[in-house]
């Protein structure tokens, strides 16, 4: 069975989509199955995947309020083994739509979900910067979260409200919610503020901070506007080469 694994943070501008976005296709590279269900109205995702339209229909806003099968959904893209089910535009209004739901607000990805998780390895989904009811659908359907972090000042602002809400969603909906981990992204090792921040979230997270480090790196933040994963945009970058390690982990350690 596969294991469903969240991004999340709702501090935007942390390298979480891009991390979604890395690891998937890394993963994939390796002969693993992969599934990436784009949960954000930006649709980042998607056309980090080569999906730029934002008004596509088989969007997984069809999914949630339209009935429309999450296998009807599934698109696959590059490299070999990695599929996407794209976001659009729509799913900005999907928050109410499902807050009108009286029973079961909460499930309603998990159980759109329910009939494709198994055929893959891993779904990744690629939560919105914020802690509505998309966010918590999310976790509910996931086994596990991770929580992508910026090497910046601002990176622990509101994540105390991010644990909080990961503990609740674990108490109240899903109980077998586990925290897999953070990453460390945009890291600069010559940086003085870089070594603080690091310093601090190992107080907070001790041994769950994964042990490959993403760094600053230009071709890694180039490669989505040409709708590629950076190891289908340059194979030899820094980030490119950052994300395979970090695949190889992920996979040792989330089974």
């Amino acid at each position: 069975m596969g294991k469903i694994v969240a991004f999340s943070n709702q501090k935007g501008g942390v390298g979480k989509t891009t991390s979604c976005v890395n690891l998937a296709a890394s993963i994939a590279a390796v002969g693993r199955k992969v599934l990436v269900v784009d949960f954000d109205p930006q649709s980042n995702a998607s056309s980090a995947l080569g999906v730029f339209d934002k008004r596509a229909k088989g969007s997984i806003y069809d999914v949630l309020c339209d009935g429309l099968e999450a296998s009807a959904a599934v698109i696959d893209v590059e490299p070999k083994g990695l599929s996407l089910i794209p976001s659009s535009s729509d799913l900005a209004g999907a928050e109410l739509e499902l807050s009108q739901i009286v029973i079961g607000r909460e499930r309603v990805l998990e159980e759109k979900l329910a009939d494709v998780k198994d055929m893959y390895d891993f779904v990744f989904i690629d939560c919105p910067p914020s802690l509505g009811l998309l966010t918590v659908n999310a976790l509910t359907a996931a086994n596990g979260v991770i929580v992508p972090i910026q090497c910046e000042y601002f990176a622990l602002e509101g994540l105390s409200q991010m644990m909080n809400t990961i503990k609740l969603v674990k108490k109240h909906l899903n109980h077998d919610l586990e925290f897999y981990g953070v990453i460390l992204t945009m890291y600069d090792s010559r940086a003085k503020l870089t070594k603080g921040v690091v310093e601090e979230i190992g107080k907070l997270f001790a041994d769950k901070i994964f042990d490959v480090k993403i760094p600053r790196n230009i071709r890694l933040a180039e490669a989505p506007s040409y709708g590629k994963p950076a190891l289908l945009y340059d194979s030899r970058c820094s980030g490119a080469i950052a994300y395979d390690n970090l695949a190889k982990e992920i996979i040792q350690k989330i089974k």
